[in-house]
């Protein structure tokens, strides 16, 4: 099929809307896949698992801190999507090739938010963007509430510690400490989940986080496996109360991590459910 074929098939109502697009995370491939855009997605990440199946129709052409720039230029794209301060080399090369970039650098739940409408408004649907996000923030809504009425009913709000990175230890970025407390506990370290590096999120020892003894432990390593035993084996961490009741858990990076649809969706429910049980059983 030619471009101007899979323009006219695909693009009709929207002729200025970028029609050849690389993604170099995963959130923009996932949401363009949710508005039923997903044939003008030309590349994706290697990482990308949301959704399955972008792995066995699209190529895939980066990392996430490199990309194959040959490869990437040889799909011609009118618009290549990336993520944070940690993508700017990639986009520096790209831009000097005459590549037209966007990179987001969303950090808040809000600015998901405003990541999800743009890309939406950028690819011709910003109605059906709205309203998809709407019904996000319905979900949101509805965890809040009901985090809320175990707190009306005399529940207490558990203390948790978010673990983005065990060696050295990392605490939560700002939208997963948001969720956290969407979904009703309170996220022990609020003064670094600010921090948009993860380099001013690193605790020095484990220390700290004992001293704040958390109810419940939750681990997502970045793509690799938590280690529930591991964690609860540390040094001086036997009389934490997570380790002591065994409130440990994992949630994937994938559902979590990604500033996109899935931590927002599928991330934020599996820390209601977390939450929840918790409260009904300790608090």
């Amino acid at each position: 099929m030619s471009h101007s074929s899979l323009g006219q098939q695909t693009h009709s109502g929207c002729p200025y809307a970028p029609r050849r697009i690389v993604c170099l995370t995963e959130e923009t491939t996932e949401w363009l896949y949710l508005l039923g855009q997903e044939a003008r997605i030309v590349g994706i990440s290697g990482y990308t698992v949301r959704p399955r199946r972008a792995r066995e129709e699209k190529p895939k052409v980066s990392a996430f801190l490199s990309a194959k720039i040959d490869k990437i230029l040889d799909l011609q794209p009118d618009c290549v999507f990336g993520f944070s301060d940690l993508q700017a080399d990639i986009a520096a090369q790209l831009v000097r090739a005459g590549v037209q970039v966007t990179v987001f650098n969303q950090r808040s739940v809000d600015q998901i938010f405003a990541m999800l409408y743009q890309v939406a408004a950028t690819v011709g649907c910003a109605d059906e963007g709205q309203r998809r996000i709407e019904a996000i923030q319905a979900g949101l809504a509805a965890i809040r509430a009901q985090a809320a009425a175990r707190e009306a009913a005399g529940k207490r709000r558990p203390r948790v510690f978010f673990e983005e990175w065990d060696e050295p230890h990392i605490s939560a970025i700002r939208w997963v400490s948001e969720l956290v407390g969407v979904a009703g506990g309170d996220d022990i370290f609020p003064e670094l989940a600010l921090m948009p590096m993860g380099k001013d999120r690193i605790l020095a020892s484990g220390d700290d986080i004992v001293r704040r003894n958390p109810d419940i432990i939750i681990g997502s390593w970045c793509g690799k496996k938590f280690r529930a035993e591991k964690v609860a084996a540390r040094p001086g961490w036997q009389d934490v109360a997570a380790v002591r009741t065994g409130q440990l858990f994992e949630i994937k990076s994938a559902d979590i991590l990604q500033p996109g649809p899935a931590a927002l969706t599928d991330g934020v429910a599996q820390l209601a459910t977390i939450i929840g049980r918790w409260s009904e059983q300790h608090g």
